[in-house]
């Protein structure tokens, strides 16, 4: 009885630890969804230079679209989007990372400042490959503006391959 019960916790360990992993079976991703970028410089208290002005002053990331739908596609398509937006803040905008929700979901981001007043854009990459139907997924970016945070989301619906079940 207690082995009965051991390889039960076992197998449905196993199955948690491995959910989401099934998506990534045919890519060979290394497991880096974020790109790295260069942290600002820290003054001799290790508090980061580039910090929203003491007046409360900071940048705004302004989108005209913070979802993107890209409709139908087919399994196995890797379609992309490029988000545009303007930081319509009083200071630089300062995007630090910029993470997708799941491995198949890969964010390309602005590494230098963005001044107040300019434009930016940031593409997002989707992999369906091992996935069907209703599908959204997201991009957190980290950033100095008021919030801390952005989130974008992309959408799709995903037919698998006619005969596959």
């Amino acid at each position: 009885m207690k082995k009965r019960i051991n390889l039960i916790a076992v197998v449905a360990l196993l199955a948690l630890t491995t959910a989401c992993k099934k998506e990534n079976t045919t890519e060979n991703n290394s497991g880096a969804d974020t790109i790295a970028v260069k942290q600002p410089e820290a003054n001799s208290n290790g508090v980061p230079l580039v910090q929203a002005a003491s007046d409360s002053k900071y940048p705004i990331m302004s989108f005209d679209h913070e979802v993107h739908d890209f409709g139908t596609i087919q399994q196995g398509d890797k379609p992309s989007y490029v988000f545009e937006f303007k930081n319509t803040g009083e200071t630089d905008l300062v995007i630090t990372s910029a993470k997708g929700s799941c491995g198949c979901t890969v964010p390309e981001y602005p590494k230098t400042p963005i001044k107040a007043g300019e434009s930016g854009n940031i593409k997002v990459s989707f992999d369906s490959t091992g996935k069907t139907g209703q599908t959204t997924k997201t991009v957190s970016i980290m950033c100095n503006n008021k919030e801390g945070t952005k989130i974008l989301t992309i959408k799709a619906n995903i037919e698998a391959p006619k005969g596959a079940k």
